[in-house]
C-alpha cells in the first residue's frame, strides 16, 4: 500500500479505477504515444543534468589544475 502526502494511502482499486480513468480520457492508442514522449522527457533531462555535473567536474578540475599552477610559479619565483 502507498502512502502518499495528499492522498493518504492508495490501494489496488484506486490505482485501478485512475488507469481506467486516465483510459477513457485519452484511448488506447494516445497511451503509448504519451508514454514515448515522457520517456523522451525523462532521458533528456538526466542528458541535462549529467551534462551540468561534467561541466562542473571540469571547471573544478581545471581551477585546481590552475592553482596547482600558480602556486608552482609562486615557489620557483621565491626561489630565484
Amino acid at each position: 500500500m502507498l502512502t502518499l502526502l495528499f492522498l493518504g494511502s492508495v490501494g489496488l482499486t484506486e490505482i485501478l479505477v485512475l488507469l481506467l480513468i486516465v483510459l477513457l480520457l485519452f484511448g488506447a492508442k494516445k497511451i503509448p504515444e504519451l508514454m514515448k514522449s515522457f520517456g523522451k522527457g525523462v532521458k533528456s533531462f538526466k542528458e541535462g543534468v549529467n551534462g551540468i555535473e561534467e561541466d562542473l567536474n571540469t571547471d573544478s578540475s581545471a581551477k585546481k589544475g590552475q592553482s596547482s599552477a600558480d602556486s608552482a610559479k609562486d615557489s620557483s619565483a621565491g626561489n630565484k
